[in-house]
């Protein structure tokens, strides 16, 4: 499919919630999440500034708020799961992330972000490869979004990784970047 004919919301598709989740669903999903970093870095790799300051569709946030938000997000993802192994069934603080994309750090190097993912992403990749089946099933109450366990937010996220990076692919695509 060209790349003029993808939603640019949801170039992958939206998010589809499994009814199981086998060992390799886990397992691809910490794959994807140990390759986002690189993944990501190549996805920008020898864009100029005005490049990352381009929105990937009309009213979408620009490439370089897609990297900080990615970042900003993954934070909250990583903490929540901690929370989940260590807390009975916490609820946790949602934020609004089109509020954080406007703030005045969403300006600064992407690589800020990169450095950030990278770190950690190799912390939340080794404590996932540690957990047993047990630890899989506990979780966090999202205020919006209902009960979630670690191993469907872990595949939430590793969706959420592929997702944001091709919504940079996808418009290099489209622009002959």
């Amino acid at each position: 499919m060209p790349p003029s004919a993808i939603d640019p919301r949801y170039p992958i598709g939206k998010f589809a919630r499994p009814e199981a989740i086998s060992t390799d669903d886990r397992l691809g999903a910490i794959a994807t999440l140990a390759d986002l970093p690189s993944e990501l870095r190549n996805a920008i790799k020898g864009l100029a500034y005005a490049q990352l300051n381009t929105p990937y569709r009309d009213g979408g946030w620009t490439l370089r708020q897609v990297v900080h938000h990615l970042a900003d997000s993954h934070m909250n993802a990583f903490i929540r799961v901690r929370l989940a192994l260590t807390e009975d069934w916490p609820t946790i603080k949602p934020y609004n992330e089109a509020a954080w994309a406007t703030l005045h750090d969403c300006t600064s190097p992407v690589e800020w972000s990169l450095e950030i993912l990278e770190s950690l992403h190799a912390r939340w990749v080794i404590l996932l490869q540690s957990l047993d089946d047990t630890q899989w099933q506990r979780g966090f109450r999202h205020p919006e979004n209902g009960p979630q366990t670690v191993e469907l937010a872990t595949l939430i996220y590793a969706w959420h990784s592929r997702h944001h990076v091709a919504h940079i692919t996808h418009l290099r695509a489209k622009q002959h970047w």
